[in-house]
């Protein structure tokens, strides 16, 4: 039977289980606090308690570790890129981002990505497993204890669909921003998805004070469909205005991502469209230069057009940003540092392992 990873586990869920075990509540937080606030790896550091209750904790759980398995820093911007094993031959990716506010790290919330977006290299081999939630947790203490330093943003924007992993994502959020662990405040927390509406009811209803970020790239259903599969089961309209809702409810600005495509979604029409549809929701848009993807024949839009599709949002109202590419000379994009090792590993010698 496999054992439960202890780090994955809520303060509530870990009283609990301490309860069962006829320990006392405060080891809870003694325990919750290595974990999350000193993150340690092994039982044997928890030198508070005593080897016997180290010993039951070992015999039941486990603390699932992550290991470096590559490390590329970009020459550009000290961006940093990290794929983690996380076990049983399966590779995650994060890349740490260096802001003058701060450090900021994007992770992974599953192992690939069964939404079949047509421009991300995430959801080229699939699904392969949901992350729980101190696997989450981990890609962040290890780029931490990595670069010395404290990370203050996290985006759930790596491989992978956070709305498919509700309830691990869930307990992630409260694992990481509770005062007794990690202590990140919501603020500094973006949850980007795809577009699942329901979920996104569910979210709103949570009432977190974390940012939503909503993978539009497109202003409406026909083109949405032909580069994201998932608009073929939420229509353009319903996720509309599901976003205004969510901002509605929790009065906090949503964020639409839209990555632009030479000749797919980056004409004038389409800005004019956009601008049209995002009309009375309190948002911006963060238009993103797509990387070139040769498998789809996607190639980035010219700097004078991106520069020109934001001009004609911004002078209809809707605020727009431009995000910086940070990372590429490493391949920092979402799933490209992943596929690159499987396609590698997977060809040496006819070998076919599940990276």
């Amino acid at each position: 039977m496999d054992k439960t990873d202890l780090r994955s586990l809520t303060l509530k869920e870990l009283t609990a289980e301490l309860e069962k075990m006829g320990e006392k509540q405060f080891r809870a937080k003694q325990i919750y606090g290595w974990l999350h606030q000193k993150q340690v790896t092994d039982f044997s550091e928890m030198t508070n308690l005593s080897k016997a209750l180290r010993e039951k904790l070992k015999e039941k759980y486990t603390i699932k570790n992550l290991k470096i398995v590559e490390k590329l820093i970009s020459k550009e911007d000290n961006t940093i890129k990290y794929l983690f094993d996380i076990g049983d031959n399966v590779v995650i990716e994060s890349v740490l981002m260096r802001y003058s506010y701060g450090n900021a790290v994007c992770i992974s919330s599953q192992a690939g990505c069964r939404m079949g977006c047509t421009f991300c290299a995430s959801t080229a081999d699939g699904l392969e497993r949901n992350l729980l939630a101190g696997e989450m947790a981990a890609q962040i203490y290890e780029i931490q204890k990595d670069i010395g330093e404290r990370v203050s943003n996290v985006v759930i924007m790596g491989s992978g669909e956070p709305l498919d992993n509700y309830d691990n994502v869930m307990d992630f959020l409260e694992i990481i921003h509770s005062g007794e662990g990690n202590n990140l405040s919501h603020r500094h927390i973006t949850l980007s998805t795809c577009g699942l509406v329901d979920k996104i009811y569910d979210l709103a209803r949570e009432n977190l004070q974390i940012t939503l970020a909503i993978s539009l790239h497109a202003p409406n259903n026909l083109i949405r469909q032909n580069t994201m599969p998932v608009a073929r089961r939420y229509d353009f309209d319903s996720l509309i205005k599901a976003a205004k809702d969510y901002a509605d409810s929790t009065k906090r600005r949503v964020t639409f991502e839209y990555a632009l495509i030479k000749g797919v979604n980056d004409s004038e029409e389409c800005a004019r469209e956009l601008a049209s549809k995002l009309r009375g929701i309190m948002c911006h848009v963060n238009l993103i230069p797509v990387n070139d993807v040769k498998e789809n024949n996607y190639i980035r839009s010219s700097e004078e057009n991106i520069k020109h599709f934001a001009g004609i949002l911004k002078s209809l109202g809707i605020e727009t940003t431009i995000r910086r590419k940070l990372g590429s000379d490493i391949n920092a994009a979402c799933g490209q540092l992943r596929k690159s090792y499987k396609d590698k590993v997977e060809g040496v010698e006819g070998l076919n392992l599940t990276l």
